[in-house]
């Protein structure tokens, strides 16, 4: 069988059973703050494990894209070393929502096994749980039974909670598993070791295939179970693992998942695969590297992730980086290539991911800017690699940094690059080091929530802010305290809300709630496994009485024009730049409108006034929102509704509609009455995101017209000073051009005092330890000038060490230019260098090995500065 064969065979049989098949949720985790990206199939049913939401149906099966690169489930560094590990994989999944539990689950995973796909039953082993007495659980006999229809007691084997009790981190649903195992070793192997000694002990030819977990438990804050309200099967299967065992290979790479890919780097490369795990086959682990990441990559980016410097942009630039570094070290590509291998993917998958197929052009477009941006660093990188002092067996953490700072390297890289030459990184010296940093993880994972405090059980919320913007009558179902940056805050759940919550790329609600005559404000309102949750300062004196919850009508109402403006732009965009130019995120909020849409070059003034003119004529037409609710998905495609790629729809979703021969987009957000509620649009910026990725910043309504005012009294203000109210353009250009030519002069002038300059100190050069010395403090204040006479001076002394210090515009500035000679014979690096100086000048700095500046605030540390230069190089 084929793969594409396998993973249908899969789905027909669970539709057989009455499951209905949906799609994948995106591989970006975006509603669950606990997740960067979706690392198992149950992800996005969490809340109806929770008891939060009723599932539509009660069996679903689907196919999952998951990635395991980031905190607990964290692959990325044995992938490409053996023949089973992957960042991003398929899990095929089949759940039950309180309808069918442990039995029919194992009988079926039996069936599928051996009479659909035919595995041989004497390779096949389960495990059950074991109990654990810690925690008060009792042994999974059910399960054991059930196994003993099909399976001998051999194969049946006890698992500890850490093999067979399935939790999705510290805290969620949980409960015990049962793994199924397939041994795929010769007959001749099986014969020398049982089968059962060899499970859950990383044998590679004894493997996990299918796990089925069977959720009735949640994990709480303080570590505590109780039980949920409807007990759950989640199961999940490898696919590639699955295809593997299938098509009688020993690793996933040697499958037709991999193989079509691998094939087409050994013909660009010209290297062959020998499918060697040995540390020296260089060669093989690359493209094995490359194989896996490029999938990891490309359907992040069609789900919409870009990648960035936090979060998980920058896991995503982890993995690329990743990749590149090995084709350029150990496939000797030097030019980008990861993104050639796009179209070979979207093809792959365009029967059960379209959207990369969909996407293709713009996602090798993103991939490509990547790699062209990293390969301009990756190569000065490893020659400054190369430099670095390891005598000790270890890289210092500060030369971690700079490789991770000034070279882009992420610290996993030069881990890698450290193992293979035998060392070890100071690891608490980076860190130290990285502490200076902006901090590269999300907000989230520095909160301390605590657990729900139930005031009213079993009742689902109700939102109702599309009709009314205040609710008498409403009550707390539960709330929880929330700590983060030692600020405490309180999140309340209502029965029934007005308050729209933070979704979709807009802003939550602020407002009001009254519980009798006492006022508690609301902050923000906030979504979470589909809870509205309502984020306040103080909780009231008598939570369990009624409440009025009332929104702030001034900031919804500049919301929603902001909202409405973003879905008349798009139309625009459409209509101006063409169809390619697809929404990739929004920001939109009572103050301006945030939009970032696919685009392959600048947006033009000319564009961009016809953008604009094309919304106001919108805006003047006052057009009524046409807003249809509960419309079946299927309907909402065939009605030419605009989806947003990378988001996850229900089967019932919101169309909005302004003209239905202009916007029709599925959205959840709030919106005008009539466009011209709007009053006024106006761009107040356009410029680059990412390669192919343009922004557009926008201002409506008041906010729009306070802006032109402000920019017509600059306009006049300009006339007046230029005294001339009719030719204020030409007259501005023709200043420009008179500044122009005076800075020319200028330079012509600081060119020749530099000059003058060159003969008095080249008579100040000290020879010092094998080396040209030369430092001095400049009186010149321009730094091209102070730049380009060091330059000179470098070229005309040989093994030259030159520091400048001088005054400019008032502050003290460094400069260090090094003969690249010296950075190799005698390792002098002129960034380690100025940093060191620069503590004289209380400042800072950096650069490169032969060239390096600081600036600071304190000019009477320069001599000082300049005499330490000395004394590091006596």
């Amino acid at each position: 069988m084929t793969s594409t064969e396998i993973r249908q065979a899969f789905l027909d049989f669970f539709a057989s059973k009455q499951h209905k098949i949906v799609p994948s949720a995106p591989i970006v985790s975006k509603d669950d703050p606990t997740l960067m990206f979706t690392n198992a199939g149950m992800n996005q049913f969490k809340d109806y494990f929770l008891g939060n939401q009723t599932p539509e149906v009660r069996r679903i099966a689907d196919t999952q894209k998951c990635m395991r690169v980031s905190g607990k489930h964290n692959d990325l560094e044995d992938v490409g070393r053996d023949g089973t590990h992957h960042t991003m994989f398929e899990m095929l999944g089949n759940w039950s929502f309180g309808d069918y539990f442990k039995k029919e689950a194992i009988d079926w995973s039996w069936e599928l096994l051996t009479e659909v796909y035919g595995i041989e039953k004497g390779r096949l082993y389960a495990t059950v749980f074991e109990g654990d007495a810690s925690e008060g659980l009792e042994p999974d006999e059910e399960a054991r039974a059930l196994w003993g229809q099909y399976l001998p007691g051999n194969h049946i084997i006890n698992g500890n909670k850490k093999d067979n009790f399935w939790e999705m981190g510290d805290t969620g649903p949980c409960g015990p598993c049962s793994e199924i195992h397939i041994d795929l070793r010769s007959e001749e192997e099986r014969k020398k070791v049982p089968g059962e000694a060899l499970v859950n002990q990383d044998h590679p030819e004894v493997i996990e295939i299918w796990n089925n977990v069977f959720i009735q438990f949640n994990r709480k804050a303080d570590g505590q179970l109780e039980g949920l309200p409807e007990k759950h099967v989640d199961t999940g299967m490898g696919f590639e693992r699955l295809c593997m065992a299938l098509q009688g290979k020993t690793a996933t790479y040697d499958t037709d998942v991999f193989t079509p890919i691998i094939r087409f780097i050994e013909q660009k490369t010209g290297k062959p695969y020998g499918g060697s795990y040995a540390p020296e086959a260089k060669s093989d682990t690359a493209m094995r590297v490359v194989a896996d990441h490029i999938r990891a990559v490309a359907l992040t980016i069609a789900d919409g992730q870009l990648p960035g410097n936090n979060g998980a942009g920058y896991v995503v630039r982890r993995i690329l980086r990743r990749a590149v570094r090995y084709y350029f070290s150990f496939l000797d590509i030097k030019e980008p290539f990861l993104h050639t291998l796009v179209p070979l993917l979207a093809d792959y998958f365009r029967g059960v991911f379209p959207e990369l197929k969909a996407q293709q052009a713009q996602v090798a477009k993103v991939i490509e800017g990547e790699e062209n941006t990293f390969l301009h660093t990756l190569e000065k990188g490893l020659r400054r690699f190369d430099t670095l002092d390891v005598d000790s067996g270890q890289i210092d953490g500060q030369d971690a940094f700079e490789l991770y700072d000034t070279f882009g390297f992420p610290i996993d890289l030069t881990r890698l690059i450290a193992a293979e030459r035998g060392l070890t990184i100071d690891e608490a010296g980076f860190q130290q080091a990285l502490k200076k940093q902006k901090e590269r993880s999300r907000a989230d994972a520095h909160k301390l929530v605590g657990d729900w405090r139930v005031v009213r059980d079993g009742e689902e919320v109700e939102f109702v802010g599309y009709d009314e913007l205040a609710v008498d009558k409403a009550h707390v179902l539960k709330y929880r305290t929330v700590e983060a940056k030692d600020k405490q805050q309180f999140q309340i759940v209502l029965n029934r809300t007005p308050f729209y919550a933070e979704s979709g790329g807009q802003a939550g609600d602020s407002g009001l709630l009254w519980f009798g005559p006492e006022k508690i404000p609301v902050l923000d309102t906030q979504k979470e496994n589909e809870l509205i949750i309502h984020v306040v300062k103080n909780l009231p004196e008598d939570i369990e009485g009624p409440v009025r919850a009332e929104v702030n009508t001034t900031r919804r109402q500049a919301t929603a024009s902001n909202h409405s403006a973003t879905h008349l732009m798009h139309a625009a965009l459409h209509r101006v730049l063409g169809t390619h130019a697809l929404q990739k995120g929004q920001d939109v909020d009572d103050k301006r409108l945030r939009f970032d849409f696919s685009h392959f070059q600048k947006v033009t003034d000319e564009e961009v006034r016809q953008i604009e003119a094309m919304v106001n004529e919108k805006i003047r037409e006052n057009i009524p929102l046409e807003e249809e609710r509960e419309m079946p998905i299927d309907q909402a495609k065939a009605s030419g509704a605009m989806m947003l790629f990378g988001e996850k729809y229900g089967e019932q979703v919101r169309v909005i509609t302004f003209g239905r021969d202009f916007s029709r987009e599925l959205c959840g957000g709030t919106h005008v009455g009539a466009t011209g509620e709007i009053g006024l649009f106006k761009i107040v910026s356009e410029g680059a995101v990412a390669a192919g990725i343009r922004r557009i910043e926008a201002i409506t309504a008041s906010r729009a017209e306070s802006f032109l005012m402000e920019e017509l009294e600059e306009l006049n203000e300009i006339r007046l000073l230029l005294k001339n109210p009719k030719n204020a353009a030409k007259n501005v250009a023709a200043l420009q051009e008179e500044n122009k030519q005076l800075k020319k002069e200028v330079e012509k002038l600081l060119s020749a005092q530099a000059g003058a300059m060159k003969g008095e100190l080249l008579r100040k050069v000290e020879p010092i330890n094998g080396l040209n010395f030369l430092g001095a403090r400049l009186p010149l204040e321009d730094s091209n000038a102070i730049k380009t006479l060091a330059y000179q001076l470098e070229e005309q002394i040989d093994n030259a060490v030159i520091v400048f210090g001088a005054e400019v515009n008032g502050k003290p500035q460094l400069l260090i230019a090094i003969s690249r000679e010296l950075t190799e014979s005698k390792g002098l690096h002129a960034g380690n260098m100025i940093r060191e100086l620069a503590r004289e000048i209380q400042g800072g700095g950096g650069g490169q090995p032969f060239f390096a500046t600081a600036g600071g605030k304190d000019s009477g540390g320069l001599e000082r500065a300049i005499a330490k230069a000395r004394e590091m190089v006596s």
